[in-house]
């Protein structure tokens, strides 16, 4: 397998450089006489779908390359081109009712252009100047495809680029448009948005995401794993593109060490490009807190087909507002890409470091949230903190192989560290009394992976098949830790005693718990998926993946072992277009999670397995300006585990769970210059031992509205705001004797902006009206909230 991984990862370095991309303009082709395009008939396979992606399977089967001025492409629909056709006839039938027009400039390139308004007088310059002007489309169909909060494609639903309502699973987009609109900074900020997804503070210092009432695991960057076997950090928003939500268990995509039975989250980084960016960008909030950030990107050098872009980044704050201290951030990201006629190359290079002090929160002293400790009251040290550092290698790979094949790359390397210090506060009383715990804890981990699909798309009779042929391939290993426990003897009061020290001050060398390192593990899997087009009305998905996987662990007699297992998991659904505009669809996938604790027998228990049903529809509205999904589900767990904290730790098999669910979503533009998103979830979940859930709402509602004044007196103004709320939750004490009972809330949100050609300022306030809020799960040493309104102030220059 490793022979293989190396194979495959030298080919891609090694393969000859030329991409073909498909447009972005397009309507009702006309074509020029000269020069001629290729005669010779061509198998085509392009299926009912999305003018951008195909124009995509147009290019690389035709094996030419497109140009375009690239801004229209998002509201056309293509009929498709199957059989054998010349190259100019195939681009005729994928452009018809459109209206564009179509012009082959040489044997390897075409150019497609909107026609000239009515009136306007037909240039007389070199048609090969006008030329120099256009770019060539991307071979990533998502570059550009978002258009306010209307997002039409993904990348991860089914492992290729695909559009929304042709995806027969619940996948949603928070495009770039809807982050900047919020004045939002990292990825929880805009995950709120996604019907059935939440997030809660941690003492770690990163939030813990909750998609379907299940705990997520560290999802993906690109489409790859962000973390294998430690916590994975996300870029901050100023260096993606857009956040997918992909739901339902998620195995399938090669994330088995995740916990992936509600879904994943994938961000997608921002990638070179042809088209020139010169951005600086700022936002300030209270208590000295301060991001600035510098986006370039373009042409290394003209005609060259190669690009670069480079996102730095700082953040600082001096403290929250309840006195935890010097918050640091930063991020880089250096990336090189090369297009060419038929290979499209991306390398770079990742760095982030974070510093986050403890969350602010409050002790809980009775039974309910009344009890806790007053907000100004500090339970810790106030230079608590967790320090997360990632360095990431990455290469994206995008192969044609002829006029049928595409060869799909994805590899990385990652580097992480963890080293967090803070105090914990355990079985607090109502006189707060408490016993103070002290713990440093440090931890490093590697990781590489791999991952290449060979894509094929045919046609037999009336059916076009797209299949796809993977294998994905990773190695990780944990670094030496040390976990320093400190406990106090005395009981502390938190009204009347000192103020707790810094948590170096008090550790001793015997307080440490050495942790040895693990040696590499492998995880790999062969996945086949066969995306089925059956005329214009049905769509089809079936899907299968291998896994291979290693259980880390220790035998009863706390010897190393390391034993290894196999998994087939299956996916399927079914997409019925009623109109090209409206879908119903149909689904099922599955999931497992292994485990490297022993059971009763000495052997490892078997993974937790998961499945998802689930029904919905999906429509384009508004011209296809706005997006309406709405989705019934339901995921069973078929068990849980349970943990012996003493020697030998082993663990036996706990209940299952069932969780169900309504999720309705809308986003996009109904009148000019007003972009609306909203979502409504209402999920029950049901532990199998009937005990309550934790940190699970039953409702939850959000609404963002932004406004851009249309009038002359008032362009450039815009206005925005909105509400995210949710009914009641549990948290639980730390022995599961106690629930905790959170009430229902709702925060509000405005700003007023402007902008202009080259800048843009936004002054937002969070949190309007100073509501407690609540985090939706908690325990009785550490329940997170906010109590007060922000101002922050954004915006952005380009240059």
């Amino acid at each position: 397998m490793r022979k293989g991984a190396a194979l495959l990862l030298s080919g891609s370095l090694l393969t000859w450089v030329c991409l073909a991309v498909p447009g972005s303009c397009l309507a009702g082709p006309r074509a020029a006489q000269e020069p001629s395009p290729p005669a010779h008939s061509i198998d085509f396979a392009i299926p009912v779908q999305p003018l951008a992606t195909a124009l995509i399977a147009f290019g690389k089967q035709a094996n030419v390359q497109v140009l375009t001025a690239g801004s229209t492409v998002a509201r056309f629909r293509s009929q498709g081109a199957t059989g054998s056709l010349t190259a100019d006839a195939a681009l005729a039938r994928l452009l018809d009712g459109t209206g564009l027009s179509y012009e082959f400039t040489g044997q390897g390139t075409v150019v497609v252009t909107a026609p000239a308004a009515p009136g306007k007088k037909a240039s007389s310059s070199d048609p090969q100047d006008e030329i120099k002007e256009l770019t060539a489309v991307e071979a990533d169909a998502l570059v550009g495809r978002d258009v306010g909060f209307k997002a039409s494609l993904t990348s991860v639903g089914s492992r290729n680029d695909a559009e929304l309502i042709d995806v027969p699973q619940s996948v949603s987009v928070v495009t770039r448009d809807l982050m900047a609109s919020q004045q939002a900074l990292t990825v929880q900020d805009v995950v709120r948005n996604v019907a059935g997804v939440s997030y809660a503070e941690d003492s770690s210092g990163l939030p813990l995401f909750q998609i379907r009432g299940f705990n997520t695991g560290e999802g993906l960057i690109d489409g790859m794993p962000n973390s294998n076997v430690g916590s994975g950090d996300f870029p901050p928003l100023v260096g993606l593109e857009r956040v997918e939500v992909i739901k339902g268990p998620q195995t399938i995509l090669g994330d088995s060490n995740g916990n992936s039975f509600g879904g994943l989250i994938n961000v997608t980084t921002k990638q070179p490009q042809s088209e020139p960016v010169r951005e600086l960008s700022y936002t300030l909030g209270e208590n000295g807190r301060a991001q600035a950030a510098l986006d370039l990107a373009g042409p290394l050098k003209q005609g060259s087909g190669l690009t670069y872009r480079l996102v730095v980044s700082g953040d600082y704050a001096d403290r929250s507002p309840q006195g935890y201290r010097n918050r640091r951030s930063g991020y880089l990201a250096a990336s090189i890409g090369w297009t060419g006629s038929s290979t499209q190359l991306v390398v770079g290079v990742q760095r982030i470091v974070d510093r986050l002090p403890m969350p602010d929160h409050a002790v809980i002293l009775g039974n309910t949230v009344g009890t806790a400790t007053p907000f100004s009251l500090l339970t810790g040290n106030a230079y608590d903190y967790a320090e997360y550092q990632t360095n990431r290698l990455y290469y994206l790979l995008d192969q044609q192989l002829g006029h049928a094949w595409t060869w799909r790359s994805r590899g990385q390397f990652v580097q992480q560290r963890n080293d967090a210090q803070s105090w914990t506060l355990y079985n607090p009383t109502p006189s707060g009394d408490a016993f103070p715990q002290a713990e440093a804890y440090k931890y490093s981990d590697a990781y590489y992976s791999l991952q290449n699909d060979l894509i094929r798309v045919f046609g037999t009779g009336p059916v076009t098949h797209t299949v796809t042929l993977g294998m994905d391939y990773s190695r990780s290993r944990v670094g030496h830790a040390d976990d320093f426990v400190h406990d106090d003897e005395d009981t502390y009061n938190l009204f009347t005693g000192p103020a707790l020290p810094r948590v170096s001050a008090v550790m001793q060398p015997e307080d440490n718990v050495p942790i040895a390192g693990t040696p590499w593990s492998v995880n790999s899997g062969l996945f086949l998926q066969d995306q089925l087009s059956l005329g214009e009305h049905w769509d089809m998905l079936l899907a299968v993946r291998r896994s291979y996987y290693e259980v880390s662990t220790t035998d009863m007699q706390g010897n190393p072992w390391t034993p290894r297992r196999t998994k087939w998991v299956p996916n399927a659904g079914v997409v019925y277009k009623l109109t090209p505009d409206v879908a119903f669809y149909a689904g099922t996938s599955n999931g497992f999670q292994p485990l490297s604790y022993l059971g009763e027998n000495g052997r490892p228990l078997v993974p937790a397995l998961s499945r998802q049903l689930e029904v919905g529809t999906k429509l384009n509205l508004f011209h296809q300006q706005a997006w309406l999904s709405v989705s019934l589900y339901r995921i069973m767990l078929d068990h849980s585990y349970l943990f012996l904290e003493t020697f030998p730790n082993v663990a036996s098999f706990g209940p299952g769970q069932t969780n169900r669910g309504l999720e309705v979503e809308f986003a996009g533009r109904v009148m000019p210059g007003l972009d609306i998103t909203g979502s409504y979830t209402n999920a029950e979940i049901s532990n199998h031992d009937g005990t309550a859930p934790t940190g699970a709402p039953r409702q939850r509602f959000n609404l963002w509205a932004s406004y851009w004044f249309q009038s002359e007196a008032l362009k450039g103004w815009g206005i925005a705001g909105g509400v995210q709320a949710r009914s009641r939750s549990f948290g639980q004490s730390l022995d599961y004797s106690t629930y905790f009972p959170s009430p229902g809330q709702a925060e509000v949100d405005a700003n007023v902006s402007y902008r202009t050609d080259h800048w843009r300022m936004s002054l937002g306030v969070k949190n309007l009206f100073s509501r407690t809020l609540y985090a939706p799960d908690f325990n009785e040493t550490f329940l997170p909230l906010r109590t007060r309104c922000s101002v922050v102030l954004s915006g952005s220059y380009d240059f």
